[in-house]
């Protein structure tokens, strides 16, 4: 990113230029920035970290003031709001496969919870995915991966979704819409500090129908 005095000879110009530049505003600054197209914006990697993204942004409301006070000082050193220390230190930590945390820093000292079964039932280009939840305990989410084979490894490229525990009710993912064809899940837990369990034991749907 370049910061300008008077980009394209005006202090408010904004938008693209020849499908190369992009220049904009941040914080009142006037800047400038190489266009980035992602090669495949639905790739594993990119919906992986997205499905993160989408978990962490809708948790945030929920949070403790205490946890969300934890992310001051952090938010204070990078000049950015406590939403964005928190989204920014989460999803770092999802890129380097570890789970996000509610508070900063990770203490990971807290107690997973325990799933129970995992069920699949495929429906109309859908497949509906229950979680049974046998313990509460410190938990804070679920983590669904998908994977066309049986046999997988969880991985960031095949999570697409996470959803909040919410004591021991079961959690119940939808995926929608489908191909036909059979579909494969598992999942991991997430506590509240940062821990993340095994893998549950895939479950896999029926063929889904078009």
């Amino acid at each position: 990113m370049v910061k300008l005095a008077g980009p394209c000879f005006s202090q408010e110009a904004s938008g693209k230029l020849g499908g190369a530049l992009v220049f904009s505003r941040w914080k009142g600054r006037a800047y400038a920035r190489s266009l980035v197209t992602p090669a495949n914006p639905r790739s594993g990697n990119q919906t992986g970290r997205r499905a993160m993204w989408a978990f962490l942004a809708q948790e945030w409301a929920g949070l403790s003031e205490v946890q969300k006070a934890s992310y001051e000082d952090l938010a204070e050193s990078l000049s950015i709001s406590p939403f964005n220390a928190y989204v920014r230190f989460n999803q770092r930590r999802w890129n380097h496969w570890k789970a996000p945390s509610a508070a900063y820093p990770a203490a990971e000292s807290d107690t997973l919870p325990t799933l129970g079964a995992l069920s699949a039932v495929g429906g109309t280009r859908s497949a509906q995915i229950t979680q049974a939840v046998t313990t509460a305990a410190d938990g804070w989410a679920v983590a669904f991966f998908r994977s066309p084979t049986g046999t997988f490894d969880s991985a960031i490229s095949n999570l697409v979704h996470v959803a909040p525990i919410s004591g021991t009710d079961p959690v119940v993912f939808v995926d929608s819409p489908l191909d036909p064809g059979t579909y494969y899940y598992d999942t991991r837990a997430i506590s509240l500090e940062g821990k993340m369990s095994a893998e549950t034991g895939e479950a896999a749907t029926d063929p889904v129908v078009s």
